[in-house]
């Protein structure tokens, strides 16, 4: 089961809402939830989470990038929308990187003549033509938080403390922020 909420400051405070994420394919979409959600392109918070496996944070400031955290990444990548939030760039990877490796392993075994080439049994035209270990999964995702660990901090939730989140995280980060009563009020 899953749970979306929207937190926006504005002059007067924050401001919650619950979001259904069924029109969101991509972080670009998310981004643009938030950035509707915003008041005088201030602060949105996008909070997501999959009940007692993952939660992420998605701060959106204005015109600039996205900032993204997510508490456990090899859990959120077995979810649909947690997938949403594992950009190439959050996971180190080179964006489209996943297409390439793709092409190339459809190439590799191909001789001039587009015949199999013995090497594709063993690996060895993998890792010689891609540049790649054959022994490491380019899809592997690592296993506990990744993102930014400071994009709450100058709201009042230090680093140490979003590490430590684990169940009910979205009402101790509304607790930080000061949005507690107003969260509780679209809960």
């Amino acid at each position: 089961m899953y749970f979306a909420a929207l937190l926006a400051r504005t002059e007067d405070g924050w401001e919650a809402s619950d979001t259904e994420l069924d029109d969101v394919e991509t972080l670009s979409d998310l981004t643009d939830l938030a950035r509707d959600a915003s008041v005088d392109e201030d602060t949105v918070l996008v909070y997501i989470e999959q009940e007692d496996a993952w939660f992420g944070v998605v701060r959106v400031d204005g015109e600039e990038d996205p900032r993204i955290y997510v508490s456990d990444a090899s859990a959120a990548a077995r979810s649909s929308y947690g997938e949403i939030l594992l950009t190439d760039e959050l996971l180190g990877r080179e964006p489209g990187a996943e297409d390439e490796i793709a092409a190339l392993e459809e190439l590799v075994g191909l001789d001039e003549d587009d015949e199999p080439d013995e090497a594709e049994d063993t690996g060895e035209a993998r890792a010689g033509t891609a540049g790649l270990d054959p022994d490491q999964d380019p899809d592997t995702v690592p296993a506990g938080p990744l993102g930014d660990l400071g994009l709450l901090s100058d709201l009042g939730l230090s680093e140490k403390d979003l590490l430590t989140l684990r169940t009910d995280a979205l009402a101790e980060i509304a607790d930080a922020l000061g949005a507690a009563d107003v969260l509780e009020a679209v809960r």
